[in-house]
Order: structure tokens, then C-alpha cells, then sequence
């Protein structure tokens, strides 16, 4: 099993889209790279922390490639958009993959040359702190199927999902 953090705008959608992705062995909403311990959306939205809405994302990396999961992502997220996707914006809506181990930097960094994405506004960064959102944040388009997503289901194919 392997993990990658995704940030790209509002985490409930980003959460939701890749819960539906085959070879995805679960997902979870939290907060990535701010300056505080255990922040709360609260400090997010009052500017008190700079963390961004991430989500985890644990793979089986026989089923799905970390490649396959950057396409996925890109598909969903406006790469040329700073702190800003759909109609979240500030910096706690910046897009980011944050990951753990460097191979998985020089991954990040080859499949984005080999599709010729230049000057994006995605930080790829490694993940230097990652804190659990509050409990109504997880799985929160399951909880409220009609809530707000700035993202399109419909951008995975019947083939990619579970």
C-alpha cells in the first residue's frame, strides 16, 4: 500500500472522486502543511492557519500507479488556478500533491514533464504535517449528497471505478 496527499479546492469532492476510484483503499479529509498543530477549519477560514484542504489517499499500487492518480487529479482540478477551485477560494483551496517518499517526488515531477505541464500553480511539496478534519468533514458527499462540489463524477470512467 501506498499514500499521496491531493489538494484541489473544497476536500469534500476531491475526497468523494477518489473514494470511487479502483485500486483507492480509502480516503480521508484533513489539513496539510500549515504552521499549527491540529487546526480546525475554523482557523482556515479566519486566516489563522495556512494549511490546505488535502486529502489522504491510500492506493494499492498493483491495482492503480501513482501516474494513473496524477491523471485522475488533473482531470478534476484547474492546474493554472492559484487558491482557487470551482467557488472555494483563498489559500486553503491552493492545489497540492504532498507525498511522503522522494521516488514518489521524481514520479510527480516525470509525468508532469512527459505531458508538458508548465507553469502550473500546484504545489508538489513533500508532506510535512497532515491533521485529520473535524468528523463532519469526512465522507461529507455521502453524509449530504445534495452539498456543494465543485467536481464533476462524471470525469471517471466506468472502466476506473470500483
Amino acid at each position: 500500500m501506498k499514500t499521496i496527499y491531493f489538494a484541489g479546492g473544497c476536500f469534500w469532492g476531491v475526497e468523494k472522486y477518489f473514494s470511487l476510484v479502483k485500486g483507492v483503499i480509502s480516503t480521508c479529509s484533513g489539513y496539510a502543511n500549515g504552521h499549527l498543530d491540529n487546526p480546525t477549519y475554523l482557523d482556515l477560514k479566519s486566516g489563522l492557519d495556512d494549511a490546505s484542504e488535502t486529502v489522504k489517499i491510500d492506493y494499492d499500487e498493483n491495482i492503480i500507479s501513482l501516474e494513473k492518480l496524477l491523471e485522475l487529479y488533473l482531470r478534476v482540478v484547474d492546474p493554472f488556478s492559484l487558491n482557487k477551485q470551482g467557488a472555494d477560494e483563498g489559500i486553503q483551496y491552493r492545489s497540492g500533491i504532498y507525498y511522503l517518499d522522494d521516488m514518489d517526488n521524481d514520479k510527480i515531477l516525470s509525468y508532469f514533464h512527459s505531458i508538458n505541464l508548465v507553469n502550473h500553480k500546484i504545489e508538489i511539496l513533500p508532506l510535512n504535517k497532515y491533521f485529520l478534519a473535524e468528523e463532519y468533514h469526512q465522507k461529507y458527499l455521502d453524509k449530504n449528497p445534495h452539498g456543494y462540489c465543485h467536481i464533476n463524477m462524471m470525469e471517471l470512467r466506468e472502466d476506473e471505478r470500483k
